[in-house]
């Protein structure tokens, strides 16, 4: 089993959890979180005054998968959180030793 965490930019959510949805994931997780990249942050101004945002808002959705489905699911959101511009995001992948659906005690992969 793999867990893949992708950090997107907010307003691609449903397109990515449209694509998602077309590969066969299930279920999935969204965080809100900020952050930044090579980008750094921009400068704005709020009544006359000039501050810079180093932060910005992002999401990060979290999957776990069976070994199977790695590259459909990883070309699925890269394809669907694309703008081509920087900040797009990035996708991590990582094992996941052990999974077990609390409801049932199912492990592995039938706890997805």
């Amino acid at each position: 089993m793999k867990k893949i965490e992708a950090i997107i930019k907010p307003f691609k959510l449903d397109d990515v959890k449209d694509a998602l949805h077309e590969v066969g994931v299930q279920g999935l997780t969204v965080t809100e979180a900020k952050g930044f990249g090579r980008q750094k942050g921009h400068t704005e101004l709020y009544r006359g005054a000039e501050y810079v945002v180093d932060f910005l808002p992002k999401l990060k959705i979290e999957v776990v998968i069976g070994d199977d489905q790695i590259q459909a699911v990883t070309e699925a959101i890269e394809s669907a959180a694309k703008t081509g511009r920087i900040g797009d995001g990035k996708i991590f992948v990582t094992d996941v030793v052990e999974a077990i659906r609390i409801r049932t005690g199912e492990r592995g992969t039938n706890a997805l």
